[in-house]
């Protein structure tokens, strides 16, 4: 247990109760969340526009407005995530309807304190039951504790984005994205179609993608079967063939194009919900960073050229604006007459951003 308690004991201590509360109702949990919060803020820890931040992992963030009115996207990261040297929080939150901007801003304020609270609910809870076991069998599943932290956390927010009455959540709601990287450990947790993208090293030296998540959308076969259960209908309007919408049994509304989100209650009976996708990976040297990013990315960037851009940039903290710009090229190329989408963007190195000395595969044709 000794290795157990000194990896967090500094956060344990942080929290003045152990009250176990259900939807993380411990005011005394809450509060010093938020104090956290304030503290990481004074010290510049979190960043959460445009910009980079370098404390102990390079991250590179940029966001931009698209052709349909504000800015929808959020974005935040938070190095020495809860007070803790070795974790980053890292979260791209996509919203739509008339009010998005708003659900999508609350998501993003919310979900770090409130994943900080359970996990360290989980945590003591853990610690616990190994107290119980013999010596011997006593393990640590860090990825299990987050798995359940995450779960929790996006419940406990999808019923306050429901509860708030500063802005209209019925028809409006927001995708979300997040990583937390605890040392070699990245988990990932995903509601809706942003997308993390690994940049790992081949075994002939070329730097190749990996995909982290799964883009949700209303036609995925285990997706599509929830909603048809529910008895909500998935179909492409005419003069958008290709893009599966998430539509009322008897209406022509909302017609989203996710199939996991938080907020739009019109359709949460209907098959729409916030439950996570959490996944972890085991960060090795071979892997150099990842990318989230809103669909605003990934509707005119694939992968390949997604990891192309970033290690190709040389100073790595310009590397999400470079990769936005060239989003935003590729959406007057490939989209002629859309409306582009907001397009965000957030890069997380590895190795404290130092250019990779790997190959890197060319691209077929560039737009940079």
């Amino acid at each position: 247990m000794g290795r157990f308690t000194s990896m967090f004991s500094g956060l344990t201590r942080s929290f003045s109760t152990t009250k176990k509360v259900k939807n993380s109702g411990d005011h005394g949990g809450k509060e010093t969340s938020e104090t956290m919060v304030k503290d990481a803020k004074k010290k510049d820890l979190i960043l959460r526009s445009s910009g980079c931040i370098n404390v102990h992992n390079l991250a590179s963030v940029c966001s931009r407005r698209g052709e349909k009115g504000v800015n929808q996207d959020c974005c935040i990261v938070w190095e020495e995530f809860g007070g803790q040297e070795e974790m980053t929080f890292c979260g791209i939150f996509d919203g739509h309807g008339s009010w998005g901007h708003y659900v999508a801003k609350r998501v993003c304020e919310s979900i770090p304190s409130t994943l900080l609270c359970n996990w360290q609910e989980e945590m003591m809870q853990v610690e616990a039951s190994l107290d119980l076991q013999p010596v011997k069998v006593k393990k640590l599943d860090r990825f299990h504790v987050w798995k359940n932290s995450f779960i929790r956390t996006c419940a406990s927010v999808d019923h306050d984005v429901r509860e708030c009455r500063k802005f209209d959540s019925f028809h409006s709601g927001t995708t979300a994205l997040a990583v937390v990287k605890q040392g070699e450990l990245l988990v990932i947790a995903n509601v809706g179609d942003s997308r993390a993208v690994l940049a790992t090293t081949s075994d002939d030296g070329c730097l190749v993608p990996v995909p982290l998540t799964v883009d949700f959308k209303p036609n995925l076969p285990h997706e599509a079967e929830r909603i048809v259960e529910c008895k909500g209908r998935v179909f492409c309007l005419e003069d958008e063939p290709g893009v599966h919408r998430l539509w009322l049994p008897n209406e022509e509304s909302p017609g989203l194009a996710m199939s996991r989100a938080f907020g739009d209650y019109c359709v949460k009976d209907f098959g729409l919900v916030s439950v996570p996708q959490v996944t972890e990976r085991r960060i090795t040297r071979k892997d150099q960073f990842i990318v989230l990013a809103s669909d605003g990315v990934w509707d005119v960037v694939s992968n390949e050229e997604a990891v192309e851009i970033v290690s190709s940039t040389v100073d790595k903290a310009k590397s999400a604006k470079r990769l936005v710009e060239f989003a935003g090229r590729a959406w007057k190329r490939k989209r002629k007459g859309f409306a582009s989408d907001d397009i965000s963007a957030i890069c997380l190195f590895f190795n404290n951003g130092s250019p990779s000395s790997q190959q890197i595969h060319p691209l077929a044709s560039s737009d940079s």
